[in-house]
């Protein structure tokens, strides 16, 4: 892939990205979260078309306009949901589109043959006739490359398949990867725990910001090369100015919070007028913290404990829900209302601000959504104008509104400034720290590490679940990449 370049409204999403792959060889995919990964992946597997640039295979150009040809071509995609039907049999979803036929009919023991075969390949003794629905998520990501390897692949994409699995199935899939290595295949390995990449891969591309800024064999870099070359090598940017409360009063304490393998036993307090930076790698876990505080997802075991106004209590995540906000990383599939007009959306979670008797007062509704689209310099041509035809900027602009005029004591953010530009990132970056003065408790999730030097007091740094140790506001770039390097280091000893 040569000079691929894809723009969406409003973001660069690749930049002349580059990457080569080998049969017989694994080639790691890395970068963070937004450096265009799955966007490069998504046009060598024909679902988004490429604005400009070559791709070829086996010295021939192809075009990939769409999955059919992709396929055709000899690609096939492992995603990282599982796309399986659970209440039919594992054969019947390896052939699902494609099934053996005998006298004009589905042949079932042509069908339960071949998935035998498929299986065997990957060393599974699984009876294909089982109900996809009984397996684990570790058999089901079998069934998925199953699938894949029916059509007899030359390049196989892997994107975050082990996201989701426990330790001795990772071990197992990795196995499988490197016996489909020695097979022949291409492979391209999307993932971002740093000890699965020295395991597996032979060959590692690193992408940032839309671009491929290092490509070489991963026997030649280090855990800390890898991960500098994935953040940036740019020195850390000004601190913003921030007033700051001479005591910071403890507002929310968590303890011993888990939840399956994505949680285990995290600990943390927050304290009024503190932005506290939640930094670790994408698969760390610290989106499922944030979904877990505020009840989006179960907990299986854990305290959160709550204090105001010189009072410490119990608190449940519902309850928490209500007193927090909460900036999700999607902000258009969970945090908008996109067929809504932009003041509809600032006032929806403040119904009670802008009502009486139940009504809603539409002059007290324009005069709070005129309020937060003045401060917040939101590029509108009026209220009433639909938030899904917004920049992306524009449309983070109206989720912080909503939580301006709330204004809660605490403020979950999770990537807050992804697939802005840089002006709008600052603009976002300079409100938290306005939130902060306010007195308002900031727990932020960012995969740049310029955000979080720029804004925040302390660090936590998480890996798998983990908060594997705390850094001060003074904590360099190369502390905080030490820290997550150091800790890959162990895991692959481990």
């Amino acid at each position: 892939m040569q000079a691929i370049c894809k723009a969406f409204p409003g973001v660069l999403a690749l930049d002349h990205a580059e990457l080569s792959a080998r049969a017989g060889r694994v080639t790691a995919l890395v970068g963070a979260n937004g450096a265009g990964k799955s966007t490069l992946m998504n046009i060598l597997g024909g679902i988004v078309n490429r604005d400009s640039g070559e791709i070829g295979i086996a010295g021939q150009p192809v075009a990939l306009r769409t999955p059919i040809e992709s396929l055709q071509a000899g690609i096939s995609f492992v995603q990282q949901e599982l796309n399986s039907l659970p209440t039919m049999s594992i054969s019947e979803n390896i052939f699902i589109d494609a099934f053996p036929q005998r006298f004009g009919r589905i042949d079932t023991a042509e069908c339960l043959r071949r998935s035998r075969e498929l299986l065997q390949r990957l060393d599974s003794d699984v009876d294909p006739a089982t109900m996809v629905g009984a397996l684990g998520l570790g058999d089901r990501q079998l069934v998925e490359i199953a699938r894949a390897l029916r059509r007899d692949p030359k390049i196989l994409i892997f994107d975050e398949p082990t996201s989701s699995l426990s330790a001795r199935e990772r071990a197992r899939l990795l196995d499988v990867v490197r016996g489909l290595k020695a097979e022949g295949v291409a492979i391209i390995y999307i993932s971002h725990f740093l000890d699965e990449i020295f395991a597996v891969s032979d060959d590692v591309v690193v992408m940032r910001n839309g671009r491929t800024v290092f490509s070489g064999e991963t026997r030649l870099v280090n855990e800390r090369e890898l991960v500098r070359h994935m953040m940036g090598g740019r020195e850390n940017e000004a601190q913003s100015q921030k007033l700051g409360l001479a005591e910071p009063l403890e507002l929310l304490r968590i303890e011993g919070l888990s939840r399956g393998d994505a949680l285990k036993d995290v600990s943390i307090a927050l304290r009024a007028g503190e932005v506290v930076g939640l930094w670790g790698l994408l698969g760390a876990g610290r989106t499922e913290l944030l979904r877990a505080l505020v009840g989006l997802d179960p907990i299986d075991s854990g305290a959160l404990s709550w204090s105001e106004e010189g009072r410490t209590m119990p608190i449940s995540p519902a309850e928490l829900y209500r007193r927090a906000g909460f900036v999700t990383e999607d902000r258009r599939g969970e945090g908008l209302f996109l067929g809504m007009s932009v003041g509809d959306n600032i006032v929806m979670p403040n119904l009670d601000v802008v009502s009486r008797l139940g009504l809603v007062r539409r002059a007290e509704q324009r005069r709070v959504a005129a309020a937060m689209i003045e401060r917040l310099r939101v590029k509108v041509s009026s209220q009433e104008q639909k938030v899904a035809t917004l920049s992306g900027g524009n449309q983070q602009k109206v989720v912080f509104a909503r939580w301006l005029v709330s204004a809660p004591k605490l403020l979950l953010l999770d990537e807050p400034t992804r697939g802005l530009d840089v002006n709008a990132k600052t603009e976002i970056l300079r409100l938290v720290n306005e939130l902060a003065d306010a007195g308002t408790a900031v727990l932020l999730v960012s995969s740049e590490l310029e955000e979080l030097t720029r804004v925040c007091d302390r660090y936590l740094v998480m890996v798998r679940g983990h908060i594997v140790t705390e850094l001060p506001a003074g904590a360099t770039r190369e502390q905080l990449v030490n820290a997550l390097s150091l800790t890959a280091r162990q895991d692959a000893a481990a």
